[in-house]
């Protein structure tokens, strides 16, 4: 077994008991592999040990990986930040973004989407921690956002996304966690046909899971360090 193939089933061993020790059903928690900055070979191991979906940060190195693995058939979703001229190669190549956080982001992935393709499946990022430094829309204006964006054809409102601050602790790091859930839980209320929480990552995927995360976006657990040099 590759390292890449056990770090994976490590992971997946981890997602599973963290389900299991907070009363999650069997299949609730999806593993998002995070290959950002990693090479196309080290996704097709990843791919090769069973895992399906993959999130890229960078546009330019996520569309190559998405044209050089075309034949693997894999789930593509983009969750780094997103600029308006980046949008038309995002909305004609992933299967699914996560860091909408203004209507402008979403209208023109919406007009660009081709018509041939699904419906883009997307989530709302939100700046629960509140740091000023961090992109998402704040808690109050999720819903008016939220709604704007469901409205839009060719695209498909799943959910909402974080990446709060690090914190110490479990329960601190179940706080913004938790924040983000009662958002959709309010939302869901609301009549939004939301499915997905996208929150977790290798060092706090525990805590996410415990507060409800329906997808952990794990890279470094899985992957290795990252040498962005």
């Amino acid at each position: 077994m590759t390292t890449i193939s056990s770090n994976l089933q490590a992971v997946l061993a981890r997602v599973d008991r963290a389900r299991r020790e907070h009363g999650r059903a069997s299949g609730a928690v999806r593993l998002l592999a995070v290959s950002k900055t990693w090479p196309a070979a080290d996704v097709r191991e990843a791919a090769l040990a069973g895992q399906r979906a993959f999130g890229e940060n960078y546009v330019q190195e996520g569309v190559a990986k998405v044209a050089e693995l075309a034949d693997l058939g894999l789930e593509w979703h983009f969750i780094g930040p997103l600029q308006s001229n980046k949008t038309r190669v995002v909305a004609e190549h992933f299967d699914w973004v996560h860091s909408i956080d203004r209507l402008k982001i979403a209208e023109r992935l919406a007009e660009q989407r081709p018509a041939t393709l699904p419906p883009l499946s997307v989530c709302l990022q939100v700046n629960v921690s509140g740091e000023a430094t961090k992109s998402g829309v704040a808690p109050d204006a999720v819903e008016d956002l939220a709604r704007r964006v469901a409205a839009l054809p060719g695209l498909r409102l799943r959910g909402l996304m974080a990446i709060p601050a690090p914190a110490a602790d479990f329960a601190a790091q179940r706080a913004p966690f938790r924040r983000l859930r009662e958002i959709y839980d309010q939302l869901r209320a609301g009549g939004l046909p939301l499915d997905t929480l996208s929150m977790g990552m290798s060092h706090d995927l525990e805590a996410a899971i415990a507060e409800g995360a329906t997808l952990v976006r794990v890279g470094t657990a899985i992957f290795g360090e990252r040498n962005y040099a």
